[in-house]
């Protein structure tokens, strides 16, 4: 398969990589590159939100007829409307993307052929993405690691992921910018770490993140703030009996995720990280797992036996 990767930063820079070592013949380039895509089967586009709407259409008609173009964005909305307006009734189909794999620094330096080992490929299928062509992209991104491929609608996906990963930076953010930080050395460990991971965000990248998920962002964002407001009420008063009861309402919950329960639905009750002998077998598309809302369908919950996998 020839493969080219738009964008050569930390997870376009692993896709080039990861990519290389499976034997495809891959070709890479950054903005203002020389852009040869004509004869690309498959086509990543590792830029931020705006900047990858607006280089498939730029390069839109140079796409081969049959090719599929994929998008690595954190936010899927305004990225699946951007392309849509330029995908429509085009020879070459577009499929949203977002691999759930990263680290807290950035650019071609850091990237890493195996950055992908063991992750989630979320993919939110543009107009023309049937079966078949879920089938090539699972195989593909199985390739390099990952070890789940599920598709998600694109609301459901940035609504997920303003608090998975959204929310989280803008937490640790806030956490690192305390006037007791710089005072941290000999006083903080694991939980310290933890916190501060993420705290250091790429400002031009995840300030576009949060205002085009804004719809998304700010209810969970309100949440957090209504909670913590909560507990610093209850600390305040020197009630203990409401700390206690925030607290165990948090155990509770964090007990069950912990276990691993997940809603969802799924494609023809199969699911990804099938063996080799399972996916030779398998019908195309039957590997795709369907992540949906609850509100979406029917509520249920992940069969034990696979709850492991979700």
């Amino acid at each position: 398969m020839k493969i080219a990767v738009a964008g050569l930063g930390l997870i376009g820079g692993s896709f080039f990589k990861a990519f290389t070592q499976t034997g495809h013949e891959v070709t890479g380039f950054d903005i203002g590159d020389p852009v040869d895509v004509a004869d690309s089967d498959l086509v990543i586009v590792a830029l931020h939100p705006r900047a990858a709407v607006e280089w498939i259409a730029a390069h839109a008609a140079e796409f081969k007829e049959g090719a599929l173009v994929v998008d690595t964005c954190g936010i899927k909305v305004p990225v699946m409307e951007g392309v849509a307006k330029v995908a429509q009734g085009a020879r070459w189909r577009f499929c949203g993307g977002h691999p759930m794999a990263g680290k807290e620094v950035s650019g071609f330096r850091n990237s890493d052929a195996a950055l992908f080992r063991g992750a989630t490929m979320i993919l939110v299928p543009g107009e023309g993405i049937d079966d078949d062509a879920l089938a090539v992209l699972e195989a593909a991104f199985s390739e390099v690691g990952f070890k789940r491929v599920v598709t998600a609608e694109a609301a459901h996906h940035d609504k997920m992921i303003a608090y998975t990963s959204q929310l989280c930076h803008i937490v640790s953010s806030a956490y690192v910018r305390d006037e007791l930080a710089p005072n941290h050395d000999f006083f903080s460990a694991g939980s310290f770490r933890d916190m501060v991971r993420v705290g250091a965000p790429d400002p031009k990248l995840w300030s576009e993140l949060f205002l085009d998920n804004r719809e998304s962002l700010l209810p969970v964002l309100e949440r957090i703030i209504g909670r913590m407001e909560a507990m610093r009420d209850a600390i305040a008063a020197g009630d203990r009996e409401a700390i206690s009861a925030q607290l165990a309402e948090g155990r509770i919950v964090k007990a069950k995720m912990d276990a691993g329960g997940a809603v969802g639905k799924w494609t023809n009750g199969r699911k990804s990280g099938l063996s080799q002998e399972e996916k030779r077998k398998a019908k195309p598309g039957d590997m795709v797992r369907k992540a949906r809302a609850a509100t979406m369908g029917e509520e249920w919950v992940v069969p034990k036996e696979v709850k492991s996998e979700g």
